[in-house]
Formats: structure tokens, sequence, C-alpha cells
């Protein structure tokens, strides 16, 4: 990832006092806090340069390399940090749900109201590649810790309920993370699109039209084909 000559406009340097000793941790976290401020302000990646967060945060550029090897370890604390707020505002939102379906439709709602409040950053975490030293970054591990731990474990609880066959429950929370990230990516990258005055309902139908296409294709065996699905669909409407 190569930097931008364009930096986006940023309030003066401030003059900064010495550090005292021990503000190592805050001055990296002024740094990650100012990075997040410009891209939420609407500068893409390429537009944030390390002298516009200098700038920003009222150091010089030489400052901003002592606690990141390059712009791209920057931004992978950057959106690490994301992810550990959208971890929390997952959990904030699932507080009140006892039942684990229930709890999954939670995490999945919080996640798309998470992506469209922070466009650019989701942009950079699931919509470009980072982590270019072959290893991997702060987002990898907070994606495995927080996040999508919480979705995992919620799908085995559907399990242990009798929602979802029993199995690997790592496909499944796959599968749902897919479901949670095309509408919220979609929505992002095509506003124009009619989604209803309420974008949170269109992604509650397709959160639960996930949900219950695992759950019927695991009941009637899965593996289910269109026609199987039709004929299931077709004797529960003469059911009724």
């Amino acid at each position: 990832m190569t930097e931008h000559a364009v930096t986006p406009p940023v309030r003066a340097r401030r003059p900064r006092r010495r550090a005292s000793r021990g503000s190592g941790e805050q001055l990296r976290a002024e740094i990650v806090a100012a990075t997040k401020d410009l891209l939420a302000a609407g500068a893409s990646v390429e537009e944030v340069s390390i002298r516009a967060v200098a700038d920003a945060v009222g150091v010089t550029s030489p400052s901003i390399y002592l606690h990141f090897a390059d712009k791209d370890a920057l931004i992978e604390a950057v959106v690490a940090d994301v992810f550990n707020s959208l971890d929390a505002a997952m959990l904030a939102a699932a507080v009140d749900q006892p039942k684990p379906l229930e709890r999954l439709c939670a995490f999945g709602l919080a996640y798309v109201q998470f992506a469209l409040d922070h466009p650019e950053h989701y942009r950079i975490a699931t919509m470009s590649r980072l982590g270019l030293h072959g290893e991997a970054g702060d987002i990898d591990h907070v994606l495995a810790d927080g996040a999508f731990t919480h979705l995992l474990e919620t799908v085995q609880a559907c399990m242990n309920a009798g929602i979802f066959a029993e199995g690997d429950p790592i496909p499944v929370a796959l599968h749902m993370w897919a479901a949670a990230h095309g509408i919220a990516s979609l929505m992002i990258t095509k506003p124009f699109l009619p989604w209803g005055e309420d974008q949170l309902a269109t992604a509650n139908g397709v959160l639960r039209a996930a949900a219950l296409g695992h759950a019927v294709n695991d009941l009637m065996g899965g593996n289910m084909t269109p026609g199987d699905i039709e004929a299931w669909v077709t004797r529960q409407r003469r059911r009724r």
C-alpha cells in the first residue's frame, strides 16, 4: 500500500509537550484516534498520509514511525481498534436476548448498523487487502478473538438447541457473516438502490432468511436442491 500524494485538510499542528515516562501507549492511542477521525471525516485510505496524521496529532512524521513500521501497520491498528468497538456493539445489542437464534440475529443487525455508521473503516477492514507482510495482522486476531468468536459461540448454541444440525459451527458462522457482510456492503456501496425507508428492517429480512434457510436445509437432511425447496414450500402451504 503506497501513500497518495494528496493529504486531507487537517487542523493546524499544535505544540506538543515533551512526552513523560510511560506515555508511549498514550501517543500510540492518539495516533490511532486521529487516523480514525480522518477516515470518519470522509478521507479515503489513499488520502490519509503519515504526514496528515502527524499534523492532526501535533507531532512529526518520525514520531509516527516509532510506533508503526509503515502506513499499512497504522491502518491495520486502526481497523483492529474499530473491530474491538464492533464486538462491543454486538455484545450490547444481544445482552437482553437469552435465546440463541434471537441473539444471532441481534449480532447481525448490530454488525450491519456498525458498518453503516463506519463505512470507510468497514471498507478497509473487509473490502481491501491488508496484512501485506505475509503474517496475520491485528485485524485477523481481533476477528478471531472478538466478534467472530462470539458469532461462532452463538452458532454453536443454536446447534445445541436443535435449531441447526450438530456439526462444525465454523461454516455456518461464515455463512451468517457472509449474509451480514453482503447486505452491509451493498448498502454502503449502492445507497441509491431502493432499500426502503428502514434499512435495518431490510437487513433483518436478509439475516432471518439466511438463518431460516440453514435451519430448514438441516431439517431436510442438508444439500436441498431448488426442486426440494419448492416441494417443501408447497407442502407447507397445503398444510395451512
